[in-house]
């Protein structure tokens, strides 16, 4: 994983981290919790799915449009670019793992968004659960391969649906908030 990769995974956490502590229903603090949104803000990176935007977004398209795409626009502009890289990268797709063909799968990951379930096992995928959240050592890029080369059964191309990066470089922590300790 590079350093970039692991900042942008820390920021995540970090930023999760935050909000999920200033989520309570405490109102002990008397409600004086102020923040500052002042200053102009700019989206950097669209990062619910690791790889889309490197893999997807045709050469030629700045990728920066993709990263500050709204995403209720994500789909319909970037659906077809998507399904055109897909079938150059595997012609020979027809359907995934999951059953979608091209249009479905590109539909999917056009939209860059991480879909959260409130009453099943947060997970990229496991095998069962499909996309009901991220966890920390969920093997996202396997499964994008897998969903990309692997055909309906996920065996097809067999080289080409595993990074073999199998861990994390460090374990990750037992106790909130999770993340590995830094090297």
């Amino acid at each position: 994983m590079s350093k970039t990769n692991k900042f942008k995974i820390i920021t995540i956490a970090l930023v999760a981290a935050v909000v999920s502590v200033n989520c309570d229903n405490d109102d002990s603090n008397g409600g004086s919790v102020s923040l500052d949104f002042s200053g102009t803000y700019v989206q950097q990176d669209q990062m619910a799915r690791p790889a889309i935007n490197t893999v997807f977004v045709a050469s030629g398209q700045p990728k920066d449009d993709f990263n500050a795409a709204i995403p209720s626009a994500m789909g319909a502009k970037y659906q077809p670019i998507f399904q055109s890289r897909l079938l150059a990268l595997n012609s020979a797709y027809t359907t995934n793992a999951l059953g979608q063909t091209a249009a479905q799968l590109t539909g999917l990951l056009a939209t860059d968004v991480l879909g959260v379930s409130k009453t099943a096992k947060t997970t990229f995928f496991d095998g069962t659960n499909i996309l009901t959240g991220r966890a920390l050592a969920d093997d996202v890029i396997d499964v994008e391969l897998l969903l990309i080369f692997g055909g309906s059964a996920g065996t097809s191309n067999p080289g080409l649906t595993k990074d073999n990066v199998n861990a994390n470089d460090k374990a990750f922590g037992t106790t909130f908030p999770y993340l590995a300790s830094a090297w």
